[in-house]
Formats: structure tokens, sequence, C-alpha cells
């Protein structure tokens, strides 16, 4: 019999230490057979003790490549011109891609065969094996980085009174049973390659930049540095009625808090970008990866019809308690929004999801240059030729001032004419006559 190196056979004269890659080679493309005591020229130089090499075959197989892959491996001790070769057939594995457990899910760890060459897979390989063998969900398949650890996860776990050991890292959905973490796991853990950008701009729009950040590390950590940062930013506007301060800030917390959690649960994690926070004198912008999954609309989403992207991480979420019952999210934020003029606004495109908040108090500070009552009577009236009518919230938002102070004009203005009252209590409405 000659033996010649091809696509499906690789010749070793003896066990050398980089043996593992031939078999994650074969695993990986087509399956094949790797000969040991025979000479990449094919010269048979046998082995001294077949049983001992095959031995040491296995215990480094399986020692050394994750996924298991020793089910799809045969051994057989075949006797040519008086000498021992072993015959070591190597079938394409189920559980693609096999990998170097010491380099990880990277071309560095992965091999393929072409021709007689045993090769690095590269990246766009390395997914698409992932891909055709775990399929499409983002969650489900293997994180490319298997060199994980979870310190701030921990914590977040430890801080809602949660275990955190394999056994619940295995039903939620982090790692599987023969531990090997997936995408989840990759995204709380200390190395996640997803992060938050964030920028603070002076004015209305990008022409003066004031900071830049980026937040990096498990999604529990840039969450809470991500919400930091925007409490920092969210100033408080007191307005005093007599002896009585009344403070509003800029931002509701509910708003902000809700419009976080959703750029990172619901986030598209299969394209490599950043989610973008930017900070405005008279909103805040959240813009995240990821539209609208098929057959939903935004009505939809704004009714509370939750279809999650990511349910693995949202259970994950839900049970530390930071987020309520699933779709509660975009509802939270427009009812934080009530009494204002200003409202929050939704954007959607094929690829994106951006949440706009206004700033409570920017039409307070654009309209409070002049305590006039004139002023402030032209801009009720104003409105009130905009909406058809207006009510006492409305006032205190339009003007910046309290609930009484807004009584007070209001009351005013219908005992000079101007304004009409229909109603009473809470659902009075002041309409022009």
């Amino acid at each position: 019999m000659i033996f010649a190196e091809n696509e499906f056979i690789e010749l070793k004269s003896e066990v050398v230490g980089d043996i593992c890659k031939e078999v994650i080679a074969f695993a990986n493309t087509k399956g094949g057979t790797l000969y040991i005591g025979i000479q990449n020229d094919g010269q048979i130089v046998g082995v001294e003790n077949a049983d001992r090499v095959t031995l040491q075959i296995n215990n480094m197989v399986r020692d050394s490549i994750k996924p298991d892959v020793t089910m799809f491996l045969r051994y057989e001790t075949q006797q040519i011109d008086g000498k021992q070769i072993i015959a070591v057939t190597i079938q394409k594995g189920t559980d693609r891609p096999y990998y170097l457990g010491s380099k990880g899910l990277r071309p560095s760890g992965v091999y393929v065969r072409n021709g007689t060459s045993t090769d690095p897979a590269t990246d766009t390989a390395i997914r698409k094996m992932i891909k055709e063998t775990d399929g499409d969900c983002f969650e489900d398949m293997r994180a490319l980085e298997q060199n994980l650890s979870f310190k701030n996860t921990a914590a977040q776990f430890s801080k809602s009174n949660v275990p955190f050991d394999e056994t619940k890292m295995q039903t939620l959905g982090l790692v599987s049973h023969d531990g090997i973490y997936s995408n989840v796991a990759m995204l709380l853990s200390d190395q996640c390659s997803s992060t938050i950008k964030a920028a603070t701009f002076s004015g209305t729009d990008k022409s003066d930049f004031q900071d830049r950040r980026e937040f990096g590390g498990s999604l529990f950590q840039q969450m809470e540095e991500m919400y930091s940062y925007l409490d920092l930013r969210n100033r408080t506007r007191a307005t005093f009625e007599g002896l009585y301060r009344n403070d509003i800030r800029d931002y509701p917390e509910e708003a902000l808090r809700e419009a976080l959690l959703n750029s990172l649960i619901h986030r598209d994690y299969s394209f490599h970008a950043s989610t973008l926070v930017s900070v405005y004198d008279d909103r805040i912008e959240f813009v995240s990866v990821g539209g609208l999954l098929g057959g939903i609309s935004l009505d939809d989403i704004l009714l509370g019809l939750s279809v999650c992207r990511n349910p693995k991480l949202a259970a994950v979420f839900y049970r530390l308690k930071l987020i309520e019952a699933y779709g509660t999210g975009l509802p939270k934020i427009m009812k934080a929004y009530e009494g204002s003029s200003l409202k929050p606004k939704i954007e959607v495109t094929g690829n994106a999801f951006k949440i706009t908040l206004p700033n409570r108090n920017n039409v307070a500070k654009a309209t409070n240059t002049s305590d006039d009552p004139r002023s402030n009577e032209e801009r009720i009236l104003s409105f009130v030729e905009s909406n058809s009518h207006i009510v006492r919230s409305d006032v205190e938002a339009l003007l910046g001032i309290s609930q009484a102070t807004a009584n007070r004009i209001l009351k005013r203005m219908v005992a000079d004419g101007l304004l009409y009252q229909d109603g009473s209590g809470r659902k009075t409405k002041y309409k022009k006559k």
C-alpha cells in the first residue's frame, strides 16, 4: 500500500504536540484518517507500542479538544511490512467548530483542512460553523471567547439574593452541560465585547462637543455606569411658591431607567456596533442596533405587546427584578411624562431603534425669560390655539411654574374673559372664548 497525504489523509512518524490540530481540522471539515508511524514521504517507520501510543493520543484529544470529539474517533492498529502503524479515523463532528481548549474559539484554536494542509480557520468560517451547528439564534450560539469571568455578574446576583453557581448558569442558558459558554454568558461576562458609547453636547446639535465615554465590561457593569453618567446630567430645577419649593428633574428617573434597560435587553448583539447615548440640552437619545422583529409594529409595542429578541437575557434581568412583566418598558416611559406638554419620541428603522426623552425643564428655560404676566398669557393662548384646550399640568410644564401659580394664572385669565373653564376637578379644561 502506498501512502500519500491528501485532503483526507495526514501522515505522522510519531505523536507530536500539534497532533490535536490535525484531529480538529478533520472533525471540522469532511473527516479523514491520521496515520501514526508513517513519514511524510510515505516511508513506514512504525511505532514501538501501539496500545501505549493509542492511549496517549486518546488522552491528548480528550484533554485538549473542545467540545468532546472522542465519539467521532476510531483507532485501528495495522501491520504493514512487519511494522505496527495506527490509523485514527476521524468523522466530521456534529458540534463544530472543534477547537483547542487552551486557545478558544479563535483562529489560533480552530483548524480546517485545505488540501494537504491544516490551517487556522478564519473568523468568518468559525461563525459559519457555529451558525450551521447551533442555529440562527444568537443567544444559543457558542461564544467565540471561552475564557470568561463573571465578577460583576456574581456581585449583581448576590445583591439580588439569587445564587450564581454552575447549576443556575445552566438553567439560565449561560453554559451547556459540557461546560461550553453561550453568547448570553459572553454578554454577562467581564470580557463582553459589546459596549455603550455616550456623548454630551452643549446645545441642541453636535456642533459643541463636551464629553465622551465608552462603557464596557458585563452588561450589568455597563448598566450601572451608564445610569450614573446620566444621573449626573439629570439636573433639578427648583421653583418656589411662597414658602414651598417644588423640584422637577430634567428627566423622569423611571423613563431614564426604562430607556436604558430597553437598549440593553432588546439590542441585536449579532451586529458589532455600539449602543449610542447622546445627551443634549433639550433631550437624550438612545439608539440601539436592531429594528422591530417581523410582524410587529410600533403601535403593538406601545400597547404593551412583547416579542423579545433576547428572551434568555431578558429572563436573567427579570430574575434579578431589574425588569417587571415583559412589554411594560415603553408604556412606563410614556406614563412618566404624563402631565407634561413634552412627550418621548420612538423611532424605528429596519436596523435601529431610537428613544428620545425630552428635557421637561427645557421649555421653562427657554420661555421664562420674563416675569411679565402678559407674556405668560400669550404663551398659554398660543398653546390653546394649537391644541384646542389646555389643562393645569400643561401650564406648569409650559411656564416651569408650580401648581398653585398655574391655578392662579388660569383663574385670572378666566376672570379677564380670555379663557373659559370646561369641567371641574382634575378633568378641568380651559378653552379660548
